[in-house]
Parts: structure tokens; sequence; C-alpha cells
């Protein structure tokens, strides 16, 4: 009927990736759980402050999770590329979500201590470690290279409007029910992805069987990173910006109260803003993917949010500012789609899973280093100065970047034969 013929128009034209059905199916689950998962972090905030009431034990919950990602990224690189991505997947989604079970339990039956939920956010982090880089190089298995690009723009819309709704459900759950029912209903959310990897049929890549040892993998692995320019300049410009630019977190509360002289509900608005940009960019460059990532939208991306934070630093008023930080979630999403597509598309298929294992390693590593670089500069010299700061900082070294691999492009045409 001609009643549906735009509509399937529509995504043929805007979101070619959800004509696969594979990557469809997968998609839908994506849009239950990760509402879940962000209800579970609202939650087990909550829930660690009211059993400690100390900033420091909730901040070190934080650091328990990510470390695992920092420490055996690269080991999990090597295990991705050896088995099926799907199986890796199934695994680490039921394990999630028996945490998420038992996370609840513990609440439901009042045993709940800080240390069992310690413990738990550690093994949660050992399992994120695989599963993030595995979920990153699947990607390319469900959609294709073609559209690539427009399936990881919609994993980061989906992303992004679950960090809206997930927390808005789960504060409505908690004040009626308590937290427990957030981790049970994230527990539960997790079938939606669990029904669909068993649903879908795809042809995986399986590397032959290697007798190297597991450090000679990693090492490998990181020689051909550093062999491949478009690779290397990639994961070093997904440093630069993992630095000096994702410390929202640390620096809009400060520049809401003593910039703007503004409370809690300024601060909201600032960050639901910044969280609208990176939504409109994920659907942006969904309409905008055919042409497949480019260098140049990488580097006028990442040069751009360095522009956006220099005009922040400038701001006394909180609306230019939420202005501003939309804006820098438009690009924010630009560039960090464009990096991860350049690195699955450019990267052979017996290397993806390190490769992405080093994409993740760079992005969770470079959070303390930007946090600690965005603290100490915004206690010593304030907020608008720490945000001038990363903005300029980060163009210098883009720059420099962009210069250091033209040299290497031009000295090596510059070689004889």
């Amino acid at each position: 009927m001609k009643i549906f013929e735009y509509p399937q128009r529509v995504v043929r034209h805007s979101f070619p990736a959800l004509i696969h059905v594979n990557f469809r199916i997968y998609w839908l689950g994506q849009c239950v759980s990760l509402i879940g998962t962000w209800m579970q972090n609202i939650g087990q905030t909550w829930l660690v402050f009211s059993l400690t009431g100390s900033p420091l034990l909730l901040g070190l919950l934080g650091a328990v999770q990510f470390l695992p990602i920092t420490i055996f990224s690269l080991f999990a690189g090597v295990v991705i590329d050896k088995y099926p991505k799907k199986k890796i997947l199934i695994i680490t989604q039921f394990l999630s979500m028996i945490l998420a079970f038992s996370l609840s339990a513990l609440v439901f039956t009042h045993t709940v201590k800080y240390g069992y939920v310690l413990i738990l956010a550690l093994i949660l982090g050992f399992t994120n470690t695989i599963d993030m880089p595995t979920r990153q190089a699947f990607t390319i298995e469900m959609a294709g290279k073609e559209d690539l690009m427009n399936a990881i723009a919609l994993n980061s819309a989906t992303f992004n409007l679950a960090r809206i709704i997930g927390p808005a459900i789960g504060a409505i759950v908690m004040a009626s029910l308590g937290a427990g029912w957030c981790f049970f209903l994230n527990g539960l959310s997790f079938l939606a992805v669990l029904m669909s990897l068993f649903k879908i049929k795809v042809n995986p890549y399986v590397r032959r069987k290697v007798s190297n040892t597991l450090l000679k993998e990693i090492k490998d692995g990181l020689k051909y990173i550093a062999s491949e320019p478009s690779l290397l300049q990639t994961i070093l410009m997904v440093l630069i910006i993992g630095v000096f630019v994702f410390n929202f977190n640390v620096l809009i509360p400060v520049f809401s109260k003593n910039v703007l002289h503004q409370g809690e509900k300024v601060y909201g608005l600032l960050m639901s803003a910044l969280g609208l940009g990176s939504l409109l960019g994920a659907l942006m460059v969904s309409v905008n993917s055919k042409s497949g990532p480019k260098v140049k939208v990488l580097v006028g991306s990442g040069v751009m949010v360095s522009i956006m934070l220099i005009l922040v630093s400038i701001t006394t008023v909180y609306y230019y500012t939420a202005i501003l930080l939309v804006i820098t979630g438009i690009f924010n999403i630009w560039f960090s789609t464009t990096a991860n597509s350049t690195l699955q598309i450019t990267a052979k298929d017996e290397y993806r899973g390190r490769v992405m294992s080093v994409y993740s390693l760079v992005f969770a590593g470079a959070t303390p280093i930007g946090n600690l670089f965005a603290g100490l500069t915004t206690d010593k010299y304030g907020a608008s100065t720490s945000f001038f700061l990363s903005g300029v900082l980060t163009i210098v070294l883009i720059a420099f970047l962009k210069l250091l691999f033209m040299d290497k492009a031009n000295s090596k045409r510059l070689k004889p034969s």
C-alpha cells in the first residue's frame, strides 16, 4: 500500500542500516536494554551514596568499575579476534543480567552492603572489558561496511536517547518502589538483547588458529596499528579529545555555580543540553552517513569542539552556555562516530577486535587523566580558564598531529623506489 511506501523510503535513504534484518533485530533489543542500563546507573549511584554518605566511596565505585577496562582491554582484543563475537556477547550479556538480578536481590532482602556493591561493580567491569569492544566489532558483521557508519550513528542515537529516558524512569521507580526495582528491571531488559542475539544469523569471521602467546598477539596488534597511518592518527586523536574534551562531569557543575552563579536546575539544564546535542548529532550523522567516514570530518569536528569550549569559557549567561553545549554535543558525536567507523572499516578482519580494544582502552584510559587535568586546572585557575585551556590545547595538538602525519606521508613519497 502507498501509505507504507514513504516511511520505507525514509528508512532506506536516512537509516539504511535498519534494512539489514540482523542489525534491526539487535538494535531494537538495544533500545530496551540501554534504558535499563541507565536506570541501574542512577539507582546504583543513589544506593551507594545512601549507604555511605561519602563522595569518596562513590568515586571509588566508578574507578573500580572502569579499572578492568584500563588494565585488560588489550588482552580482551586477542580473545575477541579468536572467537565468534555473537557467542561472546551472549555470555557477557547473560553475566550482566545475573549481576543486575543479584544486586536487586541484595536490596530486596535488606542484605546489601557497600562492599557487595563494589564486588559486583568490579565483576561488571571485567564483563564490560570484553563486551564493549565486542559490540563495536560485531556491528560490521550485522550491517556491512557500506552501512557501518549509519549503524554506529543509530547506536549512538539510541545510547543518548536512553541517557535521557533511563534516568527519568529510574528516578520515578526509585521514588515510588525503591532502587532495587531499577536493578530488577535492568536485569529483565537484558532478555531483549539475548533474544535478539539468539534470533539473528550472521556469518562470523573466525580467525585461523595461531600458536602465538597472548603477549605476542597483543604486540602484533599494536604493531599493526602503528604501521597503518589512518588507524594510528585516529587513535591519537581520540586520545587528545578524550583527555581535554570529555571532562564535562567535572567542569559543568563548577562552571554553573562559580561562573554562572546558578544552582542545580541550571546544572541539570546544561547537562541536558549536552545530551540533546549528542542525540541531534547522532541523527544528523545517520542521515548523512552514505559518504562514509572522512579524515576532514574527523579533524574538522575535533576543531569545532575545541572552538565551542573556548566560546563557553567567555560566556556568563546560562542560556548562551546551553546553546554552545548543544553544538558541542553535535560535534562530539560527529567526531566519535567518524573515529569509530574509520577504525572498523580500515582494520583487517583478523585485527578488528584488537583495534577496537585499543579504542576502548584509549577512551577509558583518557577519562581519569582528563578528569585529573580538569580538576587541577579548575581548582587553581577556575572553570572558565579550564574550558579555555582545554579548547586551545586540543586545537594545538590536533594541528601538530595533522602536520606530523603530513610530514610522514611526504617523506614516504620522496623515498626512492
